[in-house]
């Protein structure tokens, strides 16, 4: 067993609070696909707020800051070995690791 990302506390994603309470339990993927539906969904839209109105659900629903973690994931779609763990078997080790940049250590080490 590794030890558990700080900066996502071992959830793999960042502002995890922001997924969705119906499929918060699921599987990494299947939040990746939702979160992807989500982007499609609010893809083009632009929000009224600018014009004075308080915000609303059209701008407050999407979850704009959530993402697969920077520290133990690409920021994007993939995690470095078990997502929300670092050093354990799965991640590669030495200069060809995902850590290799900060000398091995991960982001929150």
């Amino acid at each position: 067993m590794g030890l558990t990302c700080t900066r996502c506390e071992g959830t793999g994603f960042l502002n995890a609070y922001q997924i969705d309470d119906s499929i918060a339990n699921e599987d990494h993927e299947t939040i990746l696909a939702w979160l992807e539906e989500k982007e499609l969904e609010f893809e083009g839209r632009c929000c009224s707020c600018h014009t004075g109105n308080p915000p609303c659900s059209y701008c407050t629903d999407y979850p704009a800051d959530l993402q697969v973690c920077d520290c133990c994931g690409n920021s994007v779609d993939a995690w470095h070995g078990i997502p929300g763990e670092h050093y354990n078997v799965e991640d590669p080790e030495g200069p060809n690791g995902p850590y290799a940049y900060n000398g091995g250590l991960c982001e929150c080490h």
